[in-house]
């Protein structure tokens, strides 16, 4: 029963051991990255995120051809909307004189 115990203590304590290691090597590198980007604060960046909740009923409501095409190739037409979303998000934001990068990331 004490060979067990020893056993998992000894487990537990390397796997401990292995994770402190994992997460000092982890701050190095997020310390190397913000060093390479020239960043003293240590804030994380905010970013907004923008989900069309159902881009395929969005696209059939909005667009003749996109009735017909998004049973048949619905990422194309996601992707199509979301590129559309994207274009109209930043006229208006540059009527308003709002300065902003946009990007559409895969996830």
């Amino acid at each position: 029963m004490s060979y067990l115990l020893l056993t998992a203590f000894v487990a537990l304590a390397v796997v401990t051991g292995l994770l402190y290691v994992a997460l000092r090597r982890q701050q190095r590198l997020f310390a190397r990255t913000l060093a390479r980007r020239g960043e003293e604060n240590l804030e994380p960046e905010m970013v907004l995120t923008l989900k069309v909740r159902d881009p395929l009923v969005l696209a059939k409501r909005e667009s003749r051809s996109a009735r017909m095409v998004a049973d048949r190739l619905p990422v194309m037409v996601t992707r199509m909307v979301y590129q559309q979303v994207q274009e109209e998000l930043a006229l208006e934001l540059k009527e308003r004189d709002i300065d902003v990068e946009l990007q559409i990331e895969y996830r």
